[in-house]
Parts: C-alpha cells; sequence; structure tokens
C-alpha cells in the first residue's frame, strides 16, 4: 500500500491465530516449559517478539506480562497467559474469557506493612494514610471499600511505582505497600508482615470473546487441559478379588470409574483407576487393606478430558 512501511524483518502473520506469552518474568519459563508439552514447535530469532510456529498456524508474540490481559481484550491477540492480577489491575473481565487456570504461578495481591509500626495491624488501620504499589486499581478498589465511599472521594493515598515496591516504606514513602507476595521472604527481608489479602492469583489462559480462530483455540484449550491433567493424576493398576471390587471402587473412584477386566484366575479381575497424586498414598494403604495385589502406579505423560 502506497505510502505504508513493513519491516521486513518481521514474519507475516496475517493468517496465523496470535498466542501472546510473558517476554520475561516469573511466568517465563514455565510458560515456554507448558508450550513444548503441547506440541507447539518454534525457533525464536534472537531481538525478535515474533516468532512462528511451524506445526500449527499460530505466531508466539512475546510480551510484558502486565500488557497481554489489554491486548487480548481489544483484538489485538487471540489467545494469551496472564496472570488473574493483570486481568483484574486491567480492569478487562468483561472483555476476556478465563478458559482455564494453569496451576502456576500462584502467590497473593497482599496489604504489607511494617513489623514495627505500631498500631497497623489490619488494612482498615492505613485508612487515610499513605500507600506505594504498582497495582493502582485494585488497591484502590481496595480502600475505598474500607472506607465505604467511591474511589474518587476515598481519603487514603495511593501511588504507583514499578518496582521495589517493599523498600517505600523503609524510604519513608508509605505507610503500607500492596504487592504480589509467593514466599513472604522478600517482605520478611524488608521488615514488613502480611495485614490482609486482596487477591490470589495465578496464570490463566485468556481469549478474546469474540474469537477469531475458535477451533484453534479449542484444541490449545484441550491440549493444556490434558497436560494439567497428567499432572495431577497418577494410573494405579491392581489385581484384586471380585467379592472386593466394589469396596475397592468405593475407595478408589477415580474420574469418571475404574476399568476393570477378568483374570485367568477365577474370581479375580483387575483394576487400573486414576488417583490424585495428593491421595495416592492414603489409597494405595486402603486397597491394599481390602486385598489387593500387584499395586502398580504409573506416570501419566499426557491425557485428553
Amino acid at each position: 500500500m502506497a505510502g505504508s512501511y513493513m519491516n521486513p524483518s518481521l514474519p507475516d502473520v496475517s493468517d496465523r491465530m496470535l498466542f501472546a506469552v510473558p517476554k520475561k518474568g516469573r511466568l517465563y519459563d514455565q510458560c515456554l516449559s507448558l508450550l513444548n508439552n503441547i506440541g507447539i514447535e518454534f525457533n525464536r530469532k534472537p531481538r525478535l517478539d515474533i516468532a512462528l510456529v511451524s506445526n500449527l498456524p499460530i505466531a508466539l508474540v512475546f510480551l510484558p506480562a502486565a500488557d497481554i490481559a489489554t491486548y487480548v481484550a481489544k483484538g489485538n491477540i487471540d489467545l494469551g497467559i496472564t496472570g488473574v492480577d493483570i486481568i483484574r489491575e486491567s480492569q478487562t473481565e468483561q472483555d476476556v474469557e478465563e478458559l482455564t487456570r494453569l496451576g502456576f504461578g500462584k502467590c497473593k495481591l497482599q496489604v504489607q506493612t511494617p513489623v514495627a509500626a505500631a498500631g497497623q495491624r489490619t488494612a482498615e488501620d492505613l485508612v487515610g494514610k499513605r500507600i506505594v504499589t504498582s497495582f493502582i486499581n485494585l488497591t484502590r478498589q481496595r480502600f475505598a471499600e474500607l472506607e465505604g465511599v467511591s474511589v474518587e472521594n476515598m481519603k487514603t493515598q495511593v501511588r504507583f511505582v514499578s518496582g521495589s515496591v517493599e523498600a517505600a516504606c523503609g524510604l519513608g514513602l508509605a505507610d503500607g505497600i500492596v504487592d504480589l507476595v509467593e514466599s513472604g521472604d522478600t517482605m520478611r527481608a524488608a521488615g514488613l508482615h502480611a495485614i490482609d489479602t486482596i487477591l490470589d492469583t495465578e496464570s490463566v489462559l485468556i481469549t478474546n470473546r469474540h474469537q477469531r480462530f475458535p477451533k484453534l483455540v479449542d484444541t490449545i484449550k484441550q491440549r493444556v487441559e490434558g497436560i494439567l491433567m497428567a499432572r495431577k493424576y497418577v494410573l494405579c493398576q491392581y489385581n484384586i478379588k471380585r467379592t472386593a471390587l466394589d469396596r475397592a471402587c468405593a475407595a478408589a473412584p477415580g474420574r469418571q470409574a475404574p476399568t476393570v477386566t477378568s483374570l485367568e484366575a477365577e474370581g479375580w479381575v483387575a483394576v487400573s483407576v486414576m488417583i490424585e497424586k495428593k491421595e495416592l498414598a492414603d489409597k494405595m494403604d486402603q486397597l491394599k487393606d481390602l486385598g489387593a495385589t500387584d499395586i502398580l502406579v504409573l506416570q501419566i505423560a499426557n491425557a485428553r478430558t
């Protein structure tokens, strides 16, 4: 087109679904691992934030995690991985659809205050005082709620900083802060402790509500859910007398129902059942007590719901 300019170093993505993932930060490595597990093959060139997927009509776009929800909401990006906190902070809940929670990047958005600060034991104690955060909207909403007024009429002073939020109190810039907390080690090192939790967050797969590639979005969603299921469950196999089968199935019913196969030995059956990893030890003990033998546990590499 006359007067237009196209950077020849950028690949043509006009016929591809755009899938945004964080370009760095706490979610980056886990997102790359997930992409590998769901069979997305790509080669990202140095200093380029777009990579073409070789085995699907998808282009990966590497963006700051804080921007992904906005791009998806506006329809510039079809699919993305970001944090629940980012969706709430960017106020894009009405324009994006959360397809599935991903189980990583879990943390809490908390109000923190100096341990040594007398009289600051609850979030209400910070009403009307100085708060520093990179989550301006969520913080204002929380303190407006505590004050019982609109955001426009609140007395609490909320200021934005983009990093090292935990240093604000020690430098005399704030009476309290609001920030994401994973282990809490950074906050404790800064002499802070939590007095309120605004939001529990984790990474999430999102799409625009008006999808351009609904079938491809559904394919990615199914693949992701299959990997999440494989991470959550193991396959347990055992032999048991048919007379004890009902009790064994009641003890370990699986996701839907166990698979039961008759054995050559009269009165015996073989059972295969999916069991949540966190319950495995207890379930194995119960099955053994019911007379199960040859109990085996197999890892699940992938699955489909």
